[in-house]
């Protein structure tokens, strides 16, 4: 079954997060990931949320996405993303067919 992530991510240094993006695409196909959105438009039809740049994967299943997320490469690569960016994160299981 298909995971799903949703970042949003609030950039301070864009230079810097261009960096961490390089690496985190790398990482996230080698965990059998694929971007499905990344900065986009985006618009809000309901509530609150103020979301300042949305990225969406979908991983082959929430194992991979959590071999990723907790995987060496993107450790380290998060430790550039955190130094110029703020995230939320969530992951959500897609619908088994």
């Amino acid at each position: 079954m298909s995971a799903y992530t949703i970042f949003d991510v609030d950039i301070r240094d864009m230079t810097r997060y261009q960096e961490f993006m390089a690496g985190a695409k790398l990482a996230v196909e080698a965990a059998g990931g694929r971007y499905l959105s990344r900065g986009g438009a985006h618009k809000v039809h309901e509530g609150d949320w103020v979301p300042r740049r949305i990225v969406l994967i979908e991983f082959p299943s929430v194992a991979a996405f959590e071999s990723f997320y907790e995987g060496e490469a993107y450790r380290r690569l998060k430790t550039i993303r955190d130094a110029c960016s703020s995230a939320r994160l969530v992951s959500v299981e897609g619908i088994a067919n």
